[in-house]
């Protein structure tokens, strides 16, 4: 199944390896880490700039969402269907 990140970009969930809170993540040291060596690497924009409020990797990917974390964690178990 897919996950909707904003706009028109789905990805599959069994391809997600984190969805991390930007505001939340913001306030670790480490954070500043993985965003240094994310700035080398191909970052896909969902959100407009300033509207990013969610980091999402995947297996080869890192996109960055408007959609809230917890909106996405949500999503990632319902299917059109009902639960997954």
């Amino acid at each position: 199944m897919y996950l909707h990140l904003g706009g028109d970009v789905l990805i599959k969930k069994d391809k997600v390896v984190a969805i991390i809170d930007l505001e939340t993540a913001a306030k670790s040291h480490s954070f500043d880490k993985l965003i240094t060596n994310l700035e080398h690497k191909k970052l896909n924009y969902v959100a407009e700039p300033g509207k990013e409020k969610t980091l999402i990797i995947t297996n080869n990917e890192y996109y960055l969402s408007p959609i809230s974390s917890t909106t996405l964690y949500k999503r990632s178990f319902f299917d059109i269907g009902g639960l997954v």
